[in-house]
């Protein structure tokens, strides 16, 4: 009897068990040192933790992601070449802090800036990128705040472009998120991101990433450190794994080995328990519809899903899709042509809309379209 009844709880418990979903295991606030922290995905933005994501605090060098972001754009619409060559200004070599101890007039290219900018934190490098750019650190700063407002960055302001210390100089974990995500649209800053230890002035400069992560964690891509008296200790790690890319921010951490550890929490927590969903088109999408006055009475259609999207690990089963296509359609119609749309839903909420398209096409019929035929029927 008693046998009987393990066996009839063990049963119990099997079945409770395959019922439940994937169990999202909670970080709390209180696991995570620092005043400040969120874990964002790189794909949707969507925030899945946050602790204070939105007060008002200094950042350090975490600023250094923004100034990146406007060198990147500035490589990518063509007013800059990564082999330009940058020269120190006396101002930019006057810094101070960490960097790598740039002369008024010294002269590096424009690679050589990035790669001491985010490897090394170099505040001089930056200065002489962003005079590069604009001609002065003031107008590049004041470019940088109008990215933040075009980025929806509402509690940023920023008075340099290295993240020294200074008055009025302030940002958000939510904002570094966004201009982080931001960045990394740029695959091109992987290249530098992930470098652990390079060199500058034919050997003569060493460099070594301040990003310790890039040593101890599965799947870091980046991104950029930061400490002041001010700000603390502080970083917006980023992190790919099996398609799903993540970024955690940590500010005013009370030391650097705590801000690699709350972020490593994070980005733990995000890995454990979320994953991108693909779908597969449904084969409704592969159809034919009827034409209306066409040569042909009807056409094929097909469509091309190509998308991902972030879930909670176990629940496959909340992502639903609704067909949209008309009964017929009237030629002419042409190969390509949208005829209906797939929409993904997850919780009642549109995720994704892809279009349905003809694979086939029908031209509109004419008069003499039917006298040809009407003529080949006769004499056939």
């Amino acid at each position: 009897m008693k046998t009987i009844r393990f066996i009839a709880i063990v049963l119990i418990l099997v079945l409770a068990a395959a019922a439940i979903p994937f169990p999202v295991c909670a970080v709390s606030d209180n696991e995570i040192s620092a005043p400040s922290a969120v874990l964002m995905d790189a794909q949707s933005g969507e925030l899945l933790y946050g602790k204070n994501a939105h007060e008002v605090r200094p950042c350090a060098s975490i600023t250094k992601v923004m100034t990146l972001l406007l060198v990147m754009e500035a490589i990518d619409s063509g007013k800059i070449k990564l082999t330009d060559t940058v020269t120190a200004s006396q101002h930019a070599s006057s810094m101070g802090g960490s960097d790598i101890w740039l002369e008024p007039g010294e002269t590096m290219t424009v690679d050589e800036m990035i790669k001491a900018t985010i490897v090394a934190s170099a505040n001089d490098a930056a200065v002489a990128l962003a005079e590069h750019i604009c001609g002065s650190e003031d107008e590049f700063v004041s470019q940088m705040n109008d990215k933040a407002k075009q980025l929806g960055m509402k509690e940023t302001v920023f008075k340099n472009c290295n993240g020294l210390d200074e008055d009025g100089h302030v940002t958000s974990a939510y904002d570094v998120a966004v201009m982080s995500r931001e960045l990394i649209k740029h695959r091109d800053i992987f290249e530098y991101s992930t470098i652990w230890m390079d060199e500058l002035r034919g050997g003569k400069t060493q460099l070594v990433n301040t990003n310790k992560l890039l040593k101890s964690y599965n799947g870091i891509t980046g991104l950029k450190t930061g400490t002041t008296s001010k700000a603390g200790s502080c970083i917006s790690a980023t992190a790919e794994r099996d398609g799903l890319s993540l970024i955690a921010v940590v500010l005013g951490s009370p030391s650097g080995k705590q801000r690699f550890t709350d972020a490593s929490k994070l980005l733990d927590f995000g890995f454990a328990n979320f994953a991108m969903y693909t779908p597969k088109a449904p084969d409704e999408a592969f159809t034919e519809i009827p034409v209306t006055n066409g040569m042909n009475d009807n056409v094929k259609t097909s469509t091309n899903v190509d998308g991902s999207f972030l879930i909670k690990k176990g629940h496959d089963k909340d992502i639903s899709y609704e067909i949209s296509l008309p009964e017929s359609v009237s030629a002419p119609v042409v190969k390509g042509d949208k005829l209906g749309e797939i929409i993904y839903k997850k919780d009642n909420k549109n995720i994704g809309t892809y279009p349905i398209t003809a694979e086939t096409e029908s031209k509109q019929i004419t008069f003499g379209d039917i006298f040809s035929i009407l003529f080949s029927f006769l004499t056939s």
